[in-house]
Order: structure tokens, then C-alpha cells, then sequence
């Protein structure tokens, strides 16, 4: 079922579109966070475009990547702060976090569709202020609060405004842009669970320390990432919520899909590590399938976009979740140290590709691109 991307209509048709959507009521004179430009002229490169780009990659490694690493924080908890809950009580943290990541763009994607990107600023920094209230936690209530709740909702209000930004620029490159904004997320996987396990594991610095020193490292990646990404078009002057779009048979449908497919890939995500230690991996190295994992991730991001923009966007996104099922029933059979760091690798690939190919496919619905932050962020 290709779906090649289609640029929207100009002229006469695009004013009548914008017209429509905004209640015959003209898009206000856009502010600095804003660069005017018609809606069907889509650059597909340039400095300010790429600019937008690598800075959605930027806020990514920050938050999503820094959710990636969850599979660190779980194997920790589980031999020191929370050693006296079970494995499954510790990964409602992370599950609260990433649900709540995906939660907040219910919120994040209307707000820039309304207001641009300034949106993303007071969001990152609360997102920083999460880290460091999480740094400070003994009980576990306060996890939950912390780096469950507060650090999902801030990651989801920071992450899909800038996810939304990248399509107003590409068209026909959309796919591969958006695929490097996104694998951001998981070169963040890479480094995060590296930096985290080490200071954890390998000197005296203590919890609270080693949080906040990647705190700290978050928040001067993220500050100049949030500067960097700009809306291309003028805020639209209508509802919060576009109810119709729960009226487009095929926007439900993909929502039906992307909600199955992720259901099942934060489960390898957090339980990798644990479950390689019960197989007799040793946990320096269980820490490291974490940092595999997203590195392949990382590649599975970038390669699946560029052929997306080739091969139809929806032809790789089915691809990609359809294999990364089978490799979930694979998983009870892997047992050896090759077979586990071979298993994360190529799971990592085909994961990575269900994330960048939902969040391309989901661009592909609205008329209008200035619709598209409420679209992605409510579908997600």
C-alpha cells in the first residue's frame, strides 16, 4: 500500500483551504519564533531547514533518548533504591514516563500548531528540573511524581512541537529529515545508558550526583536545541482540537496501528538488561545492551526514512512493525551473550524504524501542514 508524499495545494486552492480551516479569518503577522512562507513552497533544504532539523535532534537526545535509557535506571533500582519492590512496581516508573511522554503531545502538538516553538522552551526546562528532582528521590511515590509524571509530561510538550516543526520544511526529503530529528532520540540511548552506568557502577559520585551531573549535560545540549527550532508557517487562528479528523477513516486507522506497535516495543526496551542478567550475562556489560540496542535504533531511523521517501512511507512503517513482532516471539529462545547483543541489535533497527515510520506516516494525513503538530501529537 504506497503512500507517496504529495505536496498540498497552492494558489487558489491552498487560500481557500486556509480560509476554511480558520473560519475565514487571516493568519496573523508571525513573531521571531515564526519564518513566513507560503504553505505549499516547501524549501526541502537549506541552512534554516537542516538548522530545524538537527535541532529536533538535539531535543530528542535530551528527552526521548534520555527515556531510552530506562532500562539502566530499571536493573539500579532494583539492587539499591528500590530494591525492596518488584521488578514490575520499578518499571511502572518508566511506564508512567513513557506514557505520559506520548500523553503530552496531546497538549505539545495543538500548542504549536497555535503558538510556534516557543512552546518548547519553559517545556525543556521543566523537563531538566524533572532530572534533578529525580536525583533527590528515596521513596518511591516520589519516583513516580518525579520522573514518572512530571519528567513524561515535560519530555512529550518538548519533543512533538519540535517533531511538528520538520515537516512545515520538507516535502519530498520529509521522511529522511524527520528520521534524523528523531534518531537524535537514539543516539541519546547510546550515551545516556553509557554515562549513566558508569558513574552508577564505576566510581563514587552516588545517585544523586550522577543524575544531576546528566542534568546538567541535558540542559546545555537543549537550550541552544530549543532556540534552533522555528515554525515556517503562521500559527493557525482555530480550535485546539481538530475533532474531524476522527472523521478520516485513514487517520484512525494508523492511530489503531501505531497504538499495537508501540503497546509492544518499550518491553525489550526496559527488561533487555534484566533479562540478560538472568541469563548469565554479567551486569557491566547487561548495561551496555541498552547503549546496542539504541545504536542500532539510531541507524534504523535514519536508513528507513531515506528509503521511506523512495518506497512509500506506510510500505516501511508496516515493514518495520511487522518485523519487530516476529523478533518478540523470537526473544524467549535467545539465551547466549552473542545472541542477546545480536537480538538487541537487530530489534533496535526495526524499532527504531516503527518511530521515525509512524511519525512520518502521520504527516501524511492533514491538508494542511499547519495542522500537522495536532494531528501527530493527539494520534501519538
Amino acid at each position: 500500500m504506497a503512500t507517496e508524499s504529495t505536496s498540498p495545494p497552492s494558489g487558489p486552492e491552498l487560500s481557500h483551504l486556509s480560509l476554511e480551516d480558520d473560519h475565514n479569518e487571516k493568519s496573523p503577522i508571525t513573531t521571531d519564533d515564526q519564518d513566513q512562507a507560503p504553505a505549499g513552497d516547501f524549501p526541502d533544504g537549506g541552512t534554516r531547514a537542516w538548522a530545524v532539523a538537527l535541532g529536533t535532534a538535539g531535543i530528542a537526545f535530551c528527552t526521548l533518548g534520555y527515556v531510552n535509557s530506562f532500562g539502566v535506571y530499571q536493573a539500579y533500582y532494583e539492587s539499591s533504591q528500590l530494591r525492596g519492590h518488584s521488578p514490575s512496581q520499578i518499571s511502572w516508573i518508566g511506564s508512567t514516563q513513557a506514557f505520559f511522554v506520548f500523553g503530552g503531545g496531546i497538549v505539545g502538538g495543538p500548542l504549536f500548531d497555535l503558538y510556534g516553538a516557543k512552546v518548547i522552551r519553559p517545556a525543556a526546562l521543566l523537563f531538566v528540573l524533572s532530572i534533578m528532582l529525580t536525583s533527590v528521590c528515596t521513596e518511591y511515590y516520589q519516583f513516580i511524581l518525579a520522573q514518572g509524571i512530571l519528567g513524561g509530561l515535560s519530555n512529550g510538550m518538548s519533543m512533538f512541537p519540535a517533531m511538528a516543526a520538520a515537516p512545515q520544511y520538507f516535502d519530498k526529503k520529509r521522511a529522511a529529515a524527520m528520521g534524523i530529528g528523531i534518531a537524535g532520540s537514539s543516539l541519546g540511548g547510546i550515551i545516556w545508558p553509557i554515562a549513566l552506568s558508569k558513574m552508577l557502577t564505576s566510581t563514587n559520585l552516588g545517585f544523586g550526583w550522577s543524575v544531576r551531573i546528566t542534568g546538567f549535560v541535558a540542559l546545555a545540549l537543549i537550550a541552544p536545541s530549543a532556540f534552533a527550532v522555528k515554525a515556517r508557517l503562521p500559527p493557525r487562528k482555530s480550535r485546539f482540537f481538530l475533532w474531524e479528523s476522527f472523521k478520516e477513516p485513514p487517520f484512525i486507522c494508523l492511530v489503531i496501528a501505531g497504538f499495537l506497535g508501540f503497546l509492544g516495543l518499550f518491553t525489550p526496551l526496559f527488561y533487555l538488561p534484566v533479562y540478560a542478567i538472568q541469563q548469565g550475562m554479567s551486569p557491566y556489560l547487561a548495561f551496555y545492551l541498552a547503549a546496542i540496542f539504541n545504536g542500532a535504533s539510531f541507524l534504523g531511523r535514519v536508513i528507513p526514512g531515506i528509503l521511506a521517501d523512495k518506497l512509500g512511507r506506510f510500505n516501511v512503517f508496516i515493514s518495520a512493525t511487522v518485523s519487530s513482532g516476529i523478533l518478540t516471539f523470537c526473544w524467549p529462545r535467545v539465551h547466549s551473550n552473542a545472541a542477546l547483543i545480536v537480538f538487541g541489535s537487530i530489534f533496535g533497527f526495526c524499532s527504531g524504524a516503527i518511530t521515525s515510520g509512524m511519525a512520518v506516516s502521520f504527516t501524511s494525513i492533514p491538508k494542511d501542514p499547519r495542522n500537522i503538530g495536532t494531528y501527530m501529537g493527539v494520534s501519538f
